[in-house]
C-alpha cells in the first residue's frame, strides 16, 4: 500500500511540473539552504498571484524535464543548474518585482558551528552583561575586554568572522550568548530561465541606460581604431569630416585663402570685438527661438484639438 501511493504520489508530482513547464514561460532556479518548512510557507503566501514554488528531488525534476524535452527542447538549458539543494518558482511576471519579492522573504538565523558564513560578523565594541568568569572564553578568541562594574566590556569592534569562512564553535557559543543572529536565510536565485534562454540573476539590473552606455562605448572604440588605421566607417566618417573641416578652417586663418563657411572666423580674427556681439546677437535670438518653439507647440495643439471635434461633429450626424 505504502509502495503504491508513493508512485502515485511520484506520478502525480511529475504532472504537475510538466504543467507548470508548459503554463509558464518564465522561473527561478533558486538555492534552498537553510530554509525551514515553516519559512517556505510564508515564501508560497507572499508571492501567491506572482509565482509558483516547486520543490523536490534533483532526480525527478530532471527525469519531467528529460520526459519533456520533446515538446520543448529548450528545457535542456536547464538540467544543468538542477544539482544541490535547489527548486523552482514559475511566474509569468515580471522577472525583476517577482525577484524583489523572493529576496525579501529572509529570517534571521543565529550561527552555526560548520556553517559557512554567508557574510562578514563583526562584533561591536558593548558590555556584554557577562560575569567575569567568561573573560578566559573572550580571551581565547583573541577578544580585548575589561571589566565594568563587574561585567565584561568588549572595548573595540572585533571582525569575528569573515564572510565564506566555516564558523567555529567558539564564535558560535558566543554569538548564541549575546543573543546575536548574525545570519539571515532566503531563497536564493542562482539562474534565471526565460522563454528558452538561462542568465544569471545579475542581468536583471542591467537598464536600458547601460545597454546604451555599452553600445556608445563600442561605437567609440571603433570610431578610434579606423581614424587611427585610416579605415573609413561609419563611425568615423562624421569624425573624419571634422577633423577635415578644421583643417580647412586652420589654412585659411594661416593665409589669405577664404570661404564662405571661414569668413565670419577671418572677420573676428581680422576685429576680436565683433566676437563681443556675435555673442550678443546669440543670447538674444535664444528667447525668441524659445517662444517660437512655445507657439508651434501650441498651434499644434490647438490643431489637434479642431480635429478631434470635426470628427466628434461627424460621428454625431451620422450616428
Amino acid at each position: 500500500m505504502v509502495k503504491e501511493d508513493r508512485v502515485t504520489w511520484k506520478s502525480k508530482y511529475f504532472v504537475k511540473m510538466v504543467n507548470l513547464l508548459d503554463e509558464y514561460p518564465k522561473c527561478f532556479i533558486v538555492g534552498a539552504d537553510n530554509v525551514g518548512s515553516k519559512q517556505f510557507q510564508s515564501i508560497r503566501m507572499a508571492l501567491r498571484g506572482d509565482a509558483i514554488v516547486l520543490m523536490g528531488k534533483n532526480t525527478m525534476m530532471r527525469k519531467a524535464i528529460r520526459g519533456h524535452l520533446e515538446t520543448n527542447p529548450a528545457l535542456e538549458r536547464l538540467l544543468p543548474h538542477i544539482k544541490g539543494n535547489v527548486g523552482l518558482v514559475f511566474t509569468k511576471g515580471e522577472l525583476t518585482e517577482v525577484r524583489d519579492k523572493i529576496l525579501v522573504q529572509k529570517v534571521a538565523a543565529p550561527a552555526k558551528a560548520g556553517v559557512i558564513a554567508p557574510l562578514d560578523v563583526v562584533l561591536p565594541g558593548q558590555n556584554t552583561g557577562l560575569g567575569p568568569e567568561k573573560t578566559s572564553f573572550f580571551q581565547a578568541l583573541a577578544i580585548p575586554t575589561k571589566i565594568t562594574k563587574g561585567t565584561i566590556e568588549i572595548l573595540n569592534d572585533v571582525n569575528l568572522i569573515k564572510e565564506g569562512d566555516k564558523v567555529g564553535a567558539s564564535e558560535a557559543t558566543l554569538l548564541n550568548m549575546l543573543n546575536i543572529s548574525p545570519f539571515s536565510y532566503g531563497l536564493q536565485i542562482q539562474q534565471v530561465y526565460d522563454s528558452g534562454t538561462v542568465f544569471s540573476p545579475e542581468i536583471l539590473d542591467i537598464t536600458d541606460a547601460d545597454i546604451r552606455g555599452r553600445f556608445m562605448l563600442g561605437v567609440t572604440n571603433i570610431a578610434c581604431v579606423s581614424l587611427a588605421i585610416g579605415y573609413p566607417t561609419v563611425a568615423s566618417v562624421p569624425h573624419s569630416i571634422v577633423n577635415g573641416f578644421k583643417n580647412l578652417l586652420a589654412i585659411a586663418a594661416a593665409t589669405d585663402i577664404t570661404f564662405k563657411e571661414a569668413q565670419t572666423m577671418k572677420d573676428i580674427l581680422a576685429d576680436p570685438s565683433k566676437l563681443a556681439a556675435l555673442a550678443a546677437a546669440s543670447a538674444a535670438a535664444a528667447p525668441v527661438a524659445a517662444a517660437t518653439e512655445e507657439k508651434k507647440e501650441e498651434a499644434k495643439k490647438k490643431e489637434e484639438s479642431e480635429e478631434e471635434s470635426d470628427d466628434d461633429m461627424g460621428f454625431g450626424l451620422f450616428d
